[in-house]
């Protein structure tokens, strides 16, 4: 009995030397996707509108790390809050922490090199090397092409300087130490040829982060199989309560009736001036997408995008719409 005692007391002492070392190497080892590169951007003229396309309307940076006004419909990004960030995305959001936009603006990033910019975006490890939660895709950014962030960098260094110290952003147990093993090194890609239509959607549904609330998901995690089959959860502070839609081409619950000219009229409906106008009240049906950037888009880049939606596994899911909730 007395050798089973000391056997188990053994054990025991083994599996906390493991786990003790296992956190320790999380916490101090981890994250590790290399140094941020040595690179200077050159801000030319047309990677700075390159930027501006991409940051306002398809990546949308600006619509994270800016003030949306609630009260008119989709929220629209507020004049003179480009990029300053400070939203929280926290608990009452689903995520497993208190998660806050950065502040973007020369003002937040002027400490940044262009390449821990660059490393930051791609692979969410800040110049400190400390991992951040991945609201921002980063791991998507990451496949995108070198040129493409490069633009965006350039871009985001001309925005209007603006003082906003924003807080830490922290992780609730065990997400504090489960967040370190989430980045992961880039691998980038080639934008494709324009002319080859389904791949080239594919890059820009990618870059447009589509997948993301078009997903379900469990504090913060996207569910694997749900993959743009709509239905994710997006709470409004007056409590209430918003599902995205199914963008699959499933015949009965996504788009798989649509023509293209209804999915580029949806677009141009919900971000003409019409729409950027409406007011809405508390408990009114409004949207979390920003309709307002994404209908921006070229027609072109929209085309592509649903063409490729056209070549997805379709998932039969009726988004199921309550008194107080709105598809996205």
């Amino acid at each position: 009995m007395k050798k089973l005692k000391k056997i188990l007391l053994w054990t025991l002492l083994l599996i906390v030397v493991f786990i003790t070392g296992a956190m320790s190497y999380i916490k101090l080892e981890l994250p590790n996707v290399g140094p941020a590169p040595e690179m200077k951007v050159v801000a030319t003229p047309e990677r700075i509108a390159r930027g501006e396309y991409l940051a306002n309307h398809v990546t949308v940076c600006i619509d994270c790390h800016s003030k949306r006004d609630w009260s008119r419909f989709s929220g629209p990004p507020i004049e003179g809050t480009l990029g300053m960030g400070g939203d929280v995305f926290d608990q009452k959001f689903g995520f497993p922490g208190a998660y806050y936009a950065k502040n973007i603006t020369p003002e937040g990033i002027s400490r940044y090199t262009d390449g821990e910019l660059f490393r930051v975006i791609t692979t969410g490890v800040s110049k400190e090397g400390d991992a951040m939660f991945p609201i921002m895709p980063c791991a998507t950014y990451g496949k995108m092409d070198e040129e493409d962030i490069i633009s965006i960098i350039a871009y985001i260094r001309t925005l209007k300087p603006i003082k906003n110290d924003v807080p830490k952003s922290s992780s609730d147990f065990p997400m504090n130490f489960i967040i370190n093993t989430i980045p992961e090194k880039a691998h980038f890609t080639r934008k494709p040829a324009k002319t080859d239509i389904v791949n080239y959607g594919k890059y820009m549904t990618s870059a447009s982060g589509c997948i993301e609330c078009h997903t379900k998901a469990d504090k913060g995690k996207l569910i694997a199989g749900t993959e743009f089959g709509g239905g994710r959860e997006f709470p409004f502070p007056d409590g209430s309560l918003i599902r995205s839609s199914n963008i699959t081409p499933d015949k009965e619950t996504g788009i798989g009736k649509w023509a293209n000219d209804e999915f580029l009229q949806l677009f141009h409906k919900n971000s003409d001036s019409t729409s950027l106008n409406t007011k809405v009240n508390p408990g009114d049906m409004n949207s979390v997408m920003p309709w307002t950037m994404y209908g921006k888009m070229t027609d072109e880049d929209l085309t592509a995008i649903f063409e490729y939606l056209k070549t997805i596994k379709p998932i039969n899911n009726k988004v199921t719409v309550s008194s107080r909730a709105k598809n996205i």
